[in-house]
C-alpha cells in the first residue's frame, strides 16, 4: 500500500553517505526496519547527495543525505516510539542517548539529531495516576515504576 503522506528525513552526513544512516537505525529497529536501494543524486547546492526509500513499522519515509547542513532537526518534529514494557523503553533509549542526547518527559535526541519520544503504550493511563504528570515532568527517560508508588 502506498502512503498518501511519506514523512521525507534529511539528514547531514560526511561526503552525503547515507549508508551510515541506514546501518544505524538497523542496528536497533532490526526486522522492523527495511530500505530501498540508495539513490546517489551527485552534487546539489547542500554538497554531495543521496536518498532511499525506508520502511519502519509498517510506515514508509523517505530518507536524504546531504554533505553540507541544509536545515538541522528541532523539536518542532518528533518521532513518538510507544514501547510495550520498560525493557523495550531501556532499549531504545540507551541506544539513542548513546551518542545522542537525554531530554525530558521520554524525549530524546538520536546522533543525527533527530528527536524521539520513548514512551509506554499506557502513557495516558499513569498520567491519570495521583501525581503523574508531576512525576513525568521531573523524568528524562520515561521509568514506569515512579508511576506506581
Amino acid at each position: 500500500m502506498q502512503n498518501k503522506i511519506t514523512p521525507n528525513l534529511w539528514f547531514t552526513i560526511p561526503q552525503g553517505n547515507l549508508s551510515e544512516v541506514i546501518r544505524y537505525y538497523q542496528t536497533v529497529f532490526g526486522n522492523e526496519w527495511s530500505s530501498g536501494q540508495i539513490i546517489p543524486l551527485g552534487e546539489t547546492p547542500s554538497g554531495l547527495s543521496e536518498m532511499c526509500q525506508v520502511h519502519l513499522f509498517g510506515q514508509k519515509y523517505s530518507l536524504i543525505a546531504t554533505a553540507q547542513l541544509h536545515h538541522s532537526f528541532n523539536d518542532a518534529i518528533s518521532l513518538v516510539l510507544t514501547c510495550e514494557d520498560q525493557q523495550e523503553i531501556d532499549r531504545y533509549w540507551n541506544y539513542f542517548t548513546e551518542e545522542g542526547e537525554e531530554s525530558q518527559c521520554g524525549w530524546c535526541q538520536d546522533k543525527f539529531g533527530l528527536r524521539w519520544q520513548i514512551i509506554p503504550n499506557n502513557l495516558s493511563i499513569l498520567l491519570q495516576k495521583p501525581n503523574g504528570f508531576s512525576v513525568m515532568m521531573s523524568q528524562k527517560r520515561i521509568v514506569i515504576e515512579d508511576y506506581l508508588k
